[in-house]
């Protein structure tokens, strides 16, 4: 018999946390966005928005280490959600961003009609699932809660990591992204908590297990390679982050310089040397 999956209302497990832009460009959006990248004195300025860890080290690792001999200098705006970067993108804030990966990226672009382009991926960060009550999955109870992020994208990423895992099935979607409504099977009757993505690293106490994206966990301190009870696989992974532009950017040759440095070796060697243990994961 198909058990019916329970869907818990935001409020109940977080207050809304209101989140403010800072530090971005205080010109005139439209104009900014018709110049692009900046250049004074031979230096290129590029200003790229990025969520704060593992995006902004690795672009500030650029910045110290590779783009002075390119001639370009990073300003790094840093974002706590998944929201505003894109925005600011769009505003003209920015020249380019960097924190997403494609299903989100062409989930926002339908959603809002950005006219925007990309890169290929520079990184991954494994889904993983948490808990602070349960050491593991078979230890997870009938009705417990999953904290769930209610970002579509992300949404339908955590889903596939439990089907893979075996806890629920999913109806087929085609080529729609699957959400907590096409859940098939729940056996044993979990109950999921929608949020955003980013509260769910401090609503963990909140609930049995919580389904983190990477970049919230390392910021919370947890390492998805050790401290989860589940986690994706990199290989294969079609969640790699990358570099985001206006489409009338894309062919810049300051931003396409940026992305060849993205993808340099020193650039995957650092990220092997910072995240050792495959918390984060170079995608080239």
């Amino acid at each position: 018999m198909t058990n019916r999956t329970h869907v818990i209302g935001r409020a109940a497990l977080v207050a809304a946390t209101a989140l403010a832009l800072t530090g971005c460009a205080g010109s005139d959006a439209e104009d900014t966005a018709a110049a692009g990248p900046t250049e004074e004195g031979g230096v290129t300025t590029i200003t790229v928005g990025a969520s704060p860890t593992p995006h902004a080290e690795i672009l500030e690792f650029v910045d110290a280490e590779l783009a002075p001999d390119a001639g370009l200098d990073l300003e790094i705006e840093t974002f706590d959600d998944y929201v505003l970067p894109n925005t600011a993108l769009e505003e003209g804030d920015l020249d380019a961003n960097y924190f997403q990966h494609l299903p989100y990226f062409e989930s926002q672009v339908e959603e809002q009609g950005y006219d925007f382009d990309h890169f290929e991926g520079v990184h991954i960060e494994p889904y993983a699932m948490y808990s602070e009550k349960h050491t593991t999955v078979e230890a997870i109870p009938d009705g417990a809660t999953f904290g769930i992020t209610n970002d579509p994208g992300n949404q339908a990423r955590a889903l596939d990591l439990l089907v893979a895992n075996d806890l629920l099935t999913l109806e087929d979607t085609g080529d729609e992204l699957p959400t907590l409504l096409d859940v098939a099977e729940n056996p044993k009757d979990f109950q999921f908590v929608e949020t955003a993505p980013e509260q769910l690293a401090r609503a963990l106490q909140d609930v049995d297990v919580a389904i983190i994206n990477g970049n919230f966990a390392l910021e919370a301190g947890l390492n998805p390679a050790t401290d989860s009870l589940l986690i994706e696989s990199g290989e294969g992974n079609p969640y790699a982050n990358f570099l985001a532009v206006r489409s009338q950017d894309k062919e810049n040759e300051s931003i396409v310089q940026l992305d060849e440095l993205l993808h340099s070796p020193e650039v995957k060697a650092f990220i092997e040397e910072r995240w050792p243990e495959g918390e984060v994961l170079a995608a080239f």
